[in-house]
């Protein structure tokens, strides 16, 4: 009975400390919020060591002093998607699975960016996926299922937001979709904004704050992985950099930015990939951190995920205690670009009527990811015959090849995963700036964006 006392106890000083959060979250001129696809502790962690071990200190998004353990299940599964999840960052309620912009009953709910439009402020949605893709899908439209990208791209320009930017649109000239009116990207110039599709840097560098509205895509889909970018590739920093130039004004702004491709990643089980995803993330929180320094006492930066993918663990029963993350750096492209250069050797040697062999893509294989299939056993980076056998296999059945090759680069490095999936792991929120301290101890997602609404009015 005493047991019980204390829990009652326990869950209303919980409920009280909650509700007075929220009651006491002030309006604040400049609100950016991070989402992290995919993003959970472990990504995190991955990512601060690899840094710690290469002498560039640490994550920003890690050092902030206020911090939330996040849950993330959604309406209809313990496991959410990105829909659901979305969904709840960004309206503050819970929906099913492949939901965007809906409750679970199928009604229309009001996001942070709606909330922050009828307060006057400005608002900007970035990503590094495409912008119809479910997070940022979920901050201005509505519509049963994530797969209808035209529809949400209708949405997109109907939001009449101010800055959309990174990824283009998916689908944008759909002609069997039943509520086909145009190419997304016409449609949109009709509609008053300026449209860029795979624009280049000096277009980039000329739209500022009387640009009117924008539409800035670096790519026709998403943009480049940051292990695979050139020099000249806009990132995501970019965009968030261009995003506060021009929606700065006198009522504030709010900006989501999301770093997609962290979550594509976790799903090919892609652990250095990962880490320069999440490190290219956290330079564009860095750009947001150098703007609050400008205005700290109107800035509120708030970095979440919206659920753990693939289940990654750091730790691997063949290196015991001991971890070896630096290895990572070893890799020098991703999983998706190594899997291209297969297949295009497999369709030049088919021209010829020739076929291509596991002896002939082991070159290609100790170049990108520097392991070593002859010389010193005792190498770390040596494949075992047993090793070599599993990846022949994969290889040749054509069955997973690309994760055969990243699971066992990864377990050299200490790492593995449980999962090519979405997890119901917890992610972490951290916080910073003014109202920043709302986001401390276990909250749930949807308490982001009620704290949000608030921010942003």
């Amino acid at each position: 009975m005493k047991n019980i006392k204390k829990l009652l106890l326990a869950l209303l000083i919980v409920a009280t400390a909650t509700f007075t959060a929220f009651a006491e979250m002030k309006p604040v001129k400049y609100v950016f919020l991070f989402i992290g696809d995919g993003m959970s502790i472990p990504q995190r962690m991955m990512a601060e060591r690899y840094m710690q071990l290469s002498g560039q200190g640490g994550l920003a998004i890690n050092a902030m002093k206020n911090q939330a353990i996040t849950y993330t299940n959604s309406a209809s599964s313990f496991i959410t998607d990105s829909a659901a999840s979305g969904t709840a960052i960004a309206c503050g309620e819970k929906t099913r699975n492949g939901t965007i912009g809906l409750n679970a009953k199928g009604e229309k709910i009001e996001s942070i960016a709606y909330v922050a439009q009828k307060a006057g402020k400005k608002v900007g949605i970035i990503t590094s996926v495409t912008i119809n893709h479910a997070t940022p899908a979920s901050f201005y439209g509505h519509n049963q299922s994530r797969s209808n990208y035209y529809n949400l791209g209708l949405d997109m320009i109907e939001s009449g937001f101010d800055y959309f930017a990174g990824g283009g649109v998916n689908k944008n000239d759909d002609k069997k979709n039943k509520e086909y009116k145009g190419d997304i990207y016409d449609l949109a110039k009709k509609a008053g904004y300026k449209v860029f599709v795979e624009i280049d840097n000096d277009d980039f560098k000329k739209l500022n704050s009387k640009s009117g509205k924008i539409m800035a895509f670096g790519s026709k889909e998403d943009i480049p992985y940051a292990i695979d970018a050139d020099d000249d590739d806009l990132i995501l920093a970019d965009y968030v950099r261009k995003g506060i130039e021009v929606l700065d004004n006198p009522n504030g702004f709010f900006i989501m930015t999301e770093g997609g491709k962290i979550d594509w990643m976790c799903h090919a089980n892609d652990a250095a990939t990962v880490i320069k995803e999440v490190i290219d993330f956290d330079k564009a929180v860095k750009v947001a951190l150098e703007f609050a320094k400008k205005h700290p006492d109107e800035t509120l930066i708030v970095i979440t995920g919206d659920h753990e993918t693939g289940g990654l663990t750091l730790g691997f029963a063949g290196t015991g205690y001991t971890s070896y993350i630096d290895r990572l750096s070893l890799q020098k492209c991703s999983i998706n670009v190594f899997v291209k250069k297969i297949s295009k050797m497999r369709k030049e040697l088919r021209k010829d009527g020739k076929r291509l062999y596991f002896k002939d893509v082991k070159p290609l294989i100790e170049e990108k990811f520097s392991l070593k299939f002859s010389g010193d056993e005792k190498h770390p980076m040596y494949v075992s015959e047993e090793d070599q056998e599993k990846l022949k296999k994969a290889f040749i059945e054509k069955k997973s090849f690309g994760r055969a090759l990243t699971h066992l680069f990864d377990n050299k490095a200490g790492v593995a995963w449980t999962s090519g999936a979405h997890t119901a792991l917890p992610v972490n929120t951290t916080a910073t700036g003014k109202g920043a301290e709302n986001f401390n101890g276990a909250i749930d997602n949807t308490d982001i964006a009620k704290l949000l609404k608030q921010a942003v009015k």
